[in-house]
């Protein structure tokens, strides 16, 4: 018998190869199977379609798929392993990585430097020219990480598992190297040429990055093992790039609110705001800053993975085949598809459309309760179910509460604040309307402006002022106070009043 294994992927035609009972898992993640309980069978999100071959029904198959889909020839890819040559159907996902080539303010420098987002689920890299602040080259990849888990909590309890840790530390580390050496290679420079790299990411991959412990972000009072900025040799990281590069993880702000943010004020307006403004980074963390005349005020609130699309009965990413756009037409209701294709699933802000539709039309009440039917049907293939709008109540409600109970230390209403600007993927897709009508920000529609990707482009300005030492980094990490949460006691009250939805 052959040794290895033929697989061919439908519709995108990819041909691969794997060892005899090898795990599937192991050769998918790259090629549109996504995994977002990191491979444990607790979810459906992998879930591929045997056209040929046979692939052995597992207890997690038994478990979470119905006996017509097993019938039919869905298994879960993170259970499967082959054991014959096999034709698989596959819905190969294009996900956008957003990216910002805005210019920025510069202090020109020698040489060449990379500004990183490390994001939870996606990394974004610029080679940037020191002289001038141009942007020679962009590189942009799913977190590969996210093998081991699609948000922060999966990858957090993945991270506890023996050896987890180390692992997702390697992942990175090597995937970001690599990324930097497509990036030199692109612009024709050799590693020589290269003077710093800056990293930006929340508190989780600022500390899986920087190799440090992460017990005490997975239990209460979910504090950093530290804050500080990190600062690395080419060495260290296992990098093969001259020795005097200097690498540099920003500091975090306090609790989940990481450099991203920090980065994300050095990108906007609000640190210099001369009114009330906030920052929002909206996700399974949500990541708030408020600007109060000069002061700024910041939290994270656990939001939950609905707004990245997990833990929904049918959520997946901004992905092919993601609903990404619902509005009310005629009495119903009409869908955009990302990629134009069949809907597959839904991903975080076409669900934020669909309930803002659907509370429109009356079917579904305040109390979030479905009113004519036990799903909500968006297409012939894709529904939300009473869970999924539960969901998306906890997930939206911790986020208003967070800026509420920000504004509320200076005695202040949600409608003091004169812009809000969103930050991230997710933010940038948002429409506005109806993130205001769900009440996920209570604030008029037209004082909420996209950020793009502030984390990136606070990044690039971070390469300019040369290491996290700059006199204007350190004046703006001591203008921010982070206000923990679970020290307010009006806190849960807060939250369960922002549970319902607005009255129209």
């Amino acid at each position: 018998m052959p040794s290895l294994l033929r697989i061919l992927l439908i519709p995108s035609g990819r041909r691969l190869e794997v060892p005899r009972d090898g795990a599937l898992a192991d050769v998918l993640f790259a090629h549109g199977v996504e995994f977002p309980c990191g491979g444990r069978g607790r979810c459906r999100g992998c879930r591929i379609r045997v056209l040929s071959g046979r692939l052995q029904e597992t207890e997690a198959d038994c478990e979470r798929l119905q006996p017509h889909e097993r019938q039919q020839g869905w298994r879960l890819a993170c259970q499967a392993r082959a054991e014959t040559d096999l034709v698989l159907e596959v819905a190969q996902w294009q996900m956008p990585v957003l990216t910002d080539e805005t210019p920025v303010p510069w202090e020109a420098a020698d040489g060449y430097g990379v500004a990183v987002d490390l994001g939870t689920t996606t990394v974004a890299a610029q080679l940037v020219n020191l002289q001038n602040g141009e942007i020679l080259a962009v590189q942009t990849a799913l977190n590969a990480q996210a093998r081991h888990g699609a948000d922060l909590v999966s990858r957090l309890d993945f991270a506890l598992a023996p050896s987890g840790r180390a692992t997702l530390t390697e992942v990175c580390r090597l995937q970001i190297f690599q990324m930097i050496r497509a990036l030199l290679h692109a612009a024709a420079l050799a590693p020589e040429a290269l003077r710093s790299v800056v990293l930006v990411g929340n508190t989780v991959m600022h500390h899986l990055f920087s190799g440090l412990p992460i017990e005490s972000l997975a239990r209460f009072p979910f504090e950093p093992f530290t804050r500080e900025a990190q600062g690395f040799r080419p060495d260290q990281l296992g990098w093969s790039l001259p020795a005097e590069v200097d690498i540099w993880f920003l500091p975090c702000l306090g609790g989940f609110v990481g450099s991203d943010l920090l980065a994300g004020l050095l990108a906007t307006p609000v640190h210099s705001a001369s009114e009330t403004e906030a920052l929002l980074d909206l996700g399974t963390n949500g990541e708030i800053v408020v600007a109060l005349y000069g002061e700024l005020l910041c939290t994270s609130t656990a939001a939950g993975p609905a707004f990245e699309g997990a833990r929904l009965s049918m959520g997946m990413r901004a992905a092919s085949g993601a609903i990404t756009r619902v509005q009310v037409h005629e009495d119903g209701l009409t869908c955009q598809v990302l990629g134009g294709g069949p809907a597959r699933g839904i991903c975080g802000s076409g669900l934020v459309d669909a309930v803002a539709a659907a509370l429109d039309l009356g079917w579904i009440a305040r109390s979030g309760r479905l009113t004519l039917a036990p799903t909500l049907r968006l297409t012939d293939s894709v529904c939300l179910t009473q869970q999924d709008i539960r969901e998306l109540q906890l997930a939206k409600a911790a986020i208003a509460a967070g800026l509420r109970l920000l504004l509320r230390q200076r005695d202040l209403a949600t409608s003091a604040l004169t812009r809000v600007h969103l930050a991230g993927a997710f933010g940038n897709a948002l429409d506005p309307t109806s993130a205001h009508r769900i009440g996920l920000l209570e604030v008029a529609p037209d004082r909420i402006v996209p950020a793009g990707n502030a984390a990136l482009r606070g990044a690039r300005i971070a390469l300019s002022l040369r290491g996290p030492n700059h006199p204007q980094l350190a004046r703006l990490c001591s203008r921010v106070t982070h206000i923990p949460l679970h020290t307010l006691p009006e806190f849960e009250d807060t939250f369960v009043d922002c549970l319902a939805f607005p009255a129209r």
